[in-house]
């Protein structure tokens, strides 16, 4: 069973090997269904918790077609002897590039397109508008999680010649810092002029950047998230921005999606908020569907 769209490639491929149904969760036929499923394929918002693997008796595999299982009860797949599998490498590339395009538009934002003849004195009122107050460069940039998307972020970074730093819970090799620096958390977030944040969905991230947190940022600070919603205290963080009318937050996860009208930071001034678009690539999307393979491994069909 298939909950959520994935490349027809790849359904095709499983097609060919297993009777395959397309039911997303929430269909009337959902139930019914999955009382003889035997693979099951998810992405993001198909929640496989104890009561749908209870509802699913001969349920050998989940397949999620993304990086973290975070709406997988694992703990609960593996007292029933049910495989999960993921694509952890998959999206890598694509959401790198979206938290680089979010930093280099913060910091030289593309002037507004010449769509008419202008004169010289509009021509020079054009160029300096497009007058940037910093570089990327000149930012400290912070990096909260130092995995696989973490890592690569500080190695474009430092390409580029910018100032990285980071923090994570392991001890990084220095053959594998890519010419960050670690810090403590404390230092991470008081020093750093723009913190993309690249933790996993482990039970204890939950709610990571609390109020003393987010409280500790730099007043200037940009914080970008790409990894999960519910790292961080959504209305600790619209306090925080409050605090201070230079810090800014970039949102592209959040706690409950599609965004809710109570949320405080919905059509917040200094919040920008995203539609979950970080992996959003056809070359992603096509990668992360190819966990039909393991699934099919794990069932015998491969």
């Amino acid at each position: 069973m298939v909950t959520e769209p994935i490349d027809c490639e790849a359904v095709e491929w499983l097609e060919q090997r297993a009777e395959v149904m397309q039911v997303p969760a929430d269909h009337v036929d959902f139930k019914s269904s999955i009382e003889s499923t035997e693979g099951l394929i998810v992405r993001t918002y198909t929640l496989v918790d104890q009561a749908m693997i209870d509802a699913a008796p001969g349920l050998k595999v989940v397949g999620r077609a993304g990086v973290g299982v975070d709406n997988i009860d694992v703990s609960a797949c593996q007292a029933r002897g049910i495989a999960v599998v993921n694509t952890p490498d998959a999206n890598r590339q694509a959401v790198v590039e979206y938290v680089l395009s979010i930093m280099l538009h913060l910091a030289r934002p593309l002037p507004r397109s010449v769509c008419d003849p202008l004169d010289s004195e509009a021509w020079a009122q054009r160029r300096r508008l497009a007058m940037a107050a910093r570089q990327l460069n000149e930012e400290v940039i912070g990096v909260l999680g130092f995995g696989r998307i973490g890592s690569r972020v500080a190695q474009v970074l430092t390409a580029l010649g910018c100032s990285v730093q980071y923090h994570d819970l392991r001890d990084i090799d220095p053959a594998d810092r890519c010419e960050a620096e670690p810090v403590d958390l404390d230092v991470l977030l008081q020093t750093s002029t723009v913190l993309t944040v690249h933790i996993d969905g482990r039970p204890e991230n939950h709610g990571f950047l609390d109020s003393d947190r987010l409280a500790l940022l730099h007043s200037e600070a940009t914080l970008i998230n790409t990894s999960r919603g519910f790292v961080l205290d959504e209305p600790a963080l619209a306090r925080s921005l409050e605090a201070s009318s230079h810090r800014r937050a970039i949102l592209d996860v959040h706690a409950s999606e599609p965004i809710q009208a109570s949320s405080p930071l919905l059509g917040h001034p200094q919040a920008m908020l995203l539609p979950h678009a970080a992996s959003r690539t056809l070359a992603a999307q096509r990668a992360m569907s190819w966990v039909v393979r393991d699934v099919a491994r794990v069932l015998g069909i491969a």
